[in-house]
């Protein structure tokens, strides 16, 4: 990739901080890009003055939770496990790695999407949709299912460009699908007057994009896997190597669709104003949740590498820089977003009721945000040093929790304890993160961590 003779140094001897600019400063360029991205069909949608179809669009997120949670299955477990491979210099097995990613994230996706299409009726009333919203949540929904691969193979492959440390092309794959999505959104949904399903196939069509951009990248321009195409099959071993880290991304999104659908159904309980201020805030919030989620993202092939090559020193502070500036970028993105919150929501709602809840429902998340910084690098550390049962254990918490957390504040605070239930998850997450990270430091002070990959990984 450009500049990829570069790449090792950055993930092996640069200055920390130098090393961090170069991989995560586009990383949060790109998931800034990336926020925008996402609020564009709300944005379009909204011009349209219809609430039912703002809402649904809202409803209809947990599908494409589903299609991204497909893609990290493969792309988080492989692309970490290519970094060690890296870090280790076993190039040929890097590549079989990055091949058996590619085909089974297209597998993965369409055997789901498949399934899912069989299955559209009962999962459009699961998603909390009413007799107003219920028509264009099933459209909305069987639209980008239909095109689901692409999703997946979108987040797969983005993995798989970062896992050598080519920040730059992941940042460029998401300007890809953020300016397609700029182009087809008012065509689909305002040219076409295809409204709810327009918004869906243009996300679709944006992905395909990225994808054909970033297979370009790793076909022509990666050292270490170009050919990956040429490789389908993986010893088993390494397979579950995969799947150790992988899985936990996809166990995530069971929990978070989960909590997701138990938000939209409490919401629905207080009329589509919720919903949609649900859906407005969330979007909003998602500035500096994903600037932070950009510098830790980034830094995974850094965490992975410097483990593999048992550079524990190097590791460590990478990880005390990353906790200073996930700090300093929760509070000074998350404090100018609620000062200015009801203006930038009027950009997508005059509904009076819509704004008025939406402030309160977005104070409670940009508190939830603070938090949420340090719970994602916990679990990229772990995904990255291939800590199977810690990435676990911070996968599933928040949906373990979440679910008695807002079944209990809801009883007993209403609609308040539905808008809070998410922020005081947050903050036992984030502290349980902390907890299992202490006795994992200890282990790398001691020298005594897990070894990276397991010894079937030289074979073949």
């Amino acid at each position: 990739m450009e500049e990829q003779a570069s790449n090792p140094y950055y993930l092996e001897s640069a200055p920390i901080r130098k090393a961090i600019a170069h991989l995560s400063v586009p990383m949060m360029i790109g998931m800034s890009v990336g926020t925008v991205y996402n609020v564009i069909n709300a944005y379009f949608i909204g011009l349209l003055r219809d609430t039912d179809m703002l809402s649904a669009i809202t409803l209809g997120l947990p599908i494409f939770t589903v299609l991204m949670a497909i893609g990290n299955v493969f792309g988080v477990g492989g692309g970490t496990f290519v970094t060690r491979l890296l870090g280790r210099k076993d190039f040929a097995k890097a590549k079989q790695v990055a091949g058996y990613t590619f085909f089974g994230s297209i597998i993965g996706g369409l055997l789901v999407s498949l399934a899912a299409l069989l299955l559209l009726t009962p999962i459009t009333r699961l998603l909390g949709a009413d007799a107003a919203t219920g028509g264009y949540t099933r459209s909305y929904t069987a639209a980008l299912l239909a095109g689901g691969f692409a999703v997946v193979l979108n987040f797969a492959l983005e993995q798989l460009v970062r896992s050598e440390g080519a920040s730059k092309e992941s940042m460029y794959g998401t300007f890809v699908s953020t300016a397609l999505s700029l182009i087809l959104d008012p065509l689909f949904i305002l040219g076409f007057r295809w409204n709810v399903t327009g918004a869906a196939l243009a996300m679709v069509l944006a992905n395909l994009g990225s994808v054909l951009y970033y297979l370009y990248c790793l076909e022509k321009k990666s050292e270490h896997q170009r050919g990956f195409l040429k490789h389908v099959r993986l010893p088993l071993r390494d397979q579950l190597e995969v799947y150790k880290i992988g899985i936990s991304q996809l166990l995530q999104a069971a929990f978070l669709i989960v909590s997701t659908l138990l938000l939209n159904n409490f919401s629905v309980l207080y009329g589509d104003h919720v919903v949609a201020g649900f859906g407005i805030a969330l979007r909003i919030v998602q500035v500096p949740e994903f600037l932070a989620m950009g510098l830790f993202l980034g830094l995974i092939p850094f965490f992975a590498f410097n483990f593999a090559s048992g550079d524990t020193a190097r590791f460590k502070a990478g990880f005390r820089q990353a906790c200073l500036y996930i700090g300093l970028l929760s509070l000074l993105f998350a404090g100018p977003v609620f000062l200015f919150r009801t203006p930038v929501m009027e950009w997508f709602s005059r509904d009076a009721d819509v704004l008025r809840i939406g402030a309160t429902i977005m104070t409670a998340m940009l508190i939830s945000a603070l938090f949420n910084g340090f719970t994602g690098l916990f679990t990229s550390v772990f995904q990255a040093a291939g800590q199977g049962l810690p990435t676990m254990v911070m996968s599933v918490t928040q949906g373990v929790l979440y679910i008695p957390m807002i079944l209990f504040l809801h009883t007993f605070y209403g609609l308040d304890g539905v808008i809070w239930s998410m922020t005081v998850t947050e903050a036992i997450t984030c502290l349980l993160g902390l907890a299992l990270y202490i006795p994992f430091h200890r282990k790398l002070r001691r020298g005594a961590a897990v070894p990276a990959v397991p010894a079937v990984s030289e074979e073949g």
